[in-house]
């Protein structure tokens, strides 16, 4: 459909976008804090409690295939969803950027995932923050305050959305129905229902339709046009599925 298309193509401009503007911030290194470390090279971030990528594959994939990953998690309903709000910052870094990395990379082993998770949200978090220097110290923005460099830490990071420009960019170039696209394709992965269910509802439904000539609501605060709303969207991602 035109809205399903206005939505591909906003993705794909939006992840572009984002993605030029990483490519083109400045490029640091990270490595774990450690109490006993004076001296670290110019362009290195250390940070506490980060896991260094420890294996052949995960600096692999680190130094190869960075921005391939940002470009699919950029992409993916669930992370734009979070990124809109909908979800705890670190729901997104720990569990939704996680599982898209695993669908590409099904033979990481769970420490080399959390590696190569951590690496990415880092990334994405720092190389395009704001960053201000107080006479010889350095503070790096981070969820609306400065944060001593020296202070950071994989738990500080990962409170941060790191791809909340994303969303900023979304709500101001697309269309009300683009939105309600994009909810109802994330609404399509929490609604538990059977297709003998939705058999069952589908008259109902249309005489709903009928009746009030609108669709029912997600937002209802009566339980059953609640549930109509989410057997049309059920309907809606089986045909999507199939290809109707």
């Amino acid at each position: 459909t035109d809205v399903k298309f206005a939505v591909n193509n906003m993705l794909k401009a939006i992840t572009a976008s984002l993605l030029m503007e990483q490519i083109l911030a400045p490029n640091f290194k990270f490595k774990t804090k450690r109490d006993d470390e004076d001296i670290v090279p110019p362009g290195t971030l250390t940070i506490k409690g980060f896991k260094e990528p420890s294996t052949a594959k995960t600096k692999a994939i680190i130094e190869n295939d960075l921005v391939d990953l940002k470009a699919a998690i950029l992409q993916d309903a669930k992370v734009i969803a979070g990124s809109a709000g909908k979800v705890e910052p670190e729901v997104v870094n720990k569990v939704l950027i996680p599982k898209i990395i695993q669908t590409k990379y099904p033979d990481l082993t769970k420490a080399e995932l959390e590696e190569v998770s951590q690496y990415l949200v880092v990334d994405s978090v720092i190389s395009t923050a704001e960053v201000k220097e107080v006479g010889d110290k350095k503070f790096i923005r981070m969820a609306d305050k400065f944060i001593n460099i020296e202070d950071l830490n994989i738990d500080l990071i990962q409170s941060v959305n790191p791809f909340q420009k994303a969303f900023e960019i979304l709500s101001k170039e697309v269309t009300v129905n683009v939105l309600k696209l994009i909810k109802e394709a994330i609404e399509a992965t929490k609604i538990s229902m059977t297709q003998e269910e939705a058999i069952e509802l589908w008259p109902k439904l249309k005489a709903f339709k009928v009746q009030f000539g609108r669709e029912p609501s997600l937002e209802s605060n009566n339980l059953i046009e609640k549930r109509l709303a989410e057997c049309l969207i059920y309907i809606r991602e089986q045909r999507r599925r199939a290809g109707v």
